[in-house]
């Protein structure tokens, strides 16, 4: 083989690679996987999955994957004039101008669909119309509004705890299904994500700034006041967490798990009101990261049924 002929075939491969880099960048593919991890733990939670089934694991993997990427590639279409402005994601594939609009759209629409009827088809029409429910909510309510006022991160959290109850739903199998659990899991994340995200907005607030973000509390952006907002939301974290032991989704080992995981999150947050700096923030982030996974896991291991 000429050297012609391999250096066009590796080119090839470094540009097939790229491409693949920007599609993992559209879909934000590390916060899709947290996002998809949640639901389907909430799926193998549900009273009536006794036996794991791995390609129905598989498949709402991949159906959540692929309706979450959607999600996510509508949102980099609608900000890319913003995020070609902020460090953080001036480099996403449509704000960097390497992916345009058109192939950006037509992946996000043709991801929503697959992904829907997979759900739809696979699992159930619960599944999927609250999978789509969420996108809509997220893509064209959430995503807009975040120009507007701070209470875009409240409709945001909708989305954010969709996850939870789209598993759950996966599970549906007729009137006698019990929903409380995919409530209950749906307040756990929901409420989780105010501290989450404020500290978020806090490390980010000057880009955000720029971009014309108004995602904290507080007009003046870090204050005593976006402070005391994540201490009383992870205070709020206390009762919700003990409520998977008193509905007995799950035993007293990860009723303890869980109590100790919102404890270090009140106190991250009290140590941010107390520090008010960048630092305390990212403590605060990096614990909620951790925070939402060990609790998963825990009421996962710790199933009891229902």
């Amino acid at each position: 083989m000429s050297k012609a002929a391999t250096g066009k075939g590796a080119n090839e491969k470094s540009a097939l690679m790229r491409k693949i880099d920007d599609y993992k960048q559209l879909v934000k593919f590390t916060l899709s996987f947290t996002v998809v991890f949640s639901s389907v733990i909430c799926y193998m939670l549900a009273p009536n999955v006794v036996e794991y089934d791995w390609k129905s694991i598989v498949l709402l993997f991949i159906g959540g994957m692929l309706v979450t990427g959607s999600a996510n590639a509508i949102n980099q279409i609608t900000e890319k004039d913003t995020d070609a402005v902020m460090k953080r994601t001036g480099n996403r594939p449509v704000a960097a101008g390497r992916m345009s609009v058109n192939e950006a759209g037509a992946f996000a629409f043709a991801a929503a669909i697959i992904g829907s009827l997979i759900l739809g088809l696979y699992f159930n029409w619960y599944a999927a119309g609250l999978s789509l429910l969420s996108l809509f909510i997220y893509s064209f309510v959430y995503t807009p509004l975040k120009k507007i006022n701070s209470v875009a991160v409240l409709i945001g959290g909708i989305p954010g705890a969709f996850p939870c109850l789209i598993g759950w739903a996966a599970a549906y199998d007729g009137d006698t299904f019990n929903w409380t659990g995919g409530w209950i899991l749906f307040a756990i994340q929901f409420i989780w994500q105010f501290p989450h995200f404020w500290a978020i907005a806090w490390v980010a607030h000057t880009d955000y700034t720029k971009a014309g973000f108004k995602l904290l509390p507080s007009q003046t952006g870090p204050t005593k006041f976006t402070a005391l907002q994540t201490i009383i939301w992870s205070l709020l974290m206390i009762p919700v967490g003990m409520l998977p032991y008193f509905v007995k989704m799950s035993g007293w080992v990860s009723f303890w798990i869980l109590v100790t995981a919102n404890a270090v999150m009140v106190i991250q947050c009290v140590r941010l009101y107390m520090n008010m700096d960048v630092k305390s923030a990212r403590r605060v982030m990096f614990s909620s990261y951790i925070y939402l996974p060990i609790v998963l896991l825990a009421l996962l291991a710790d199933k009891i049924g229902q």
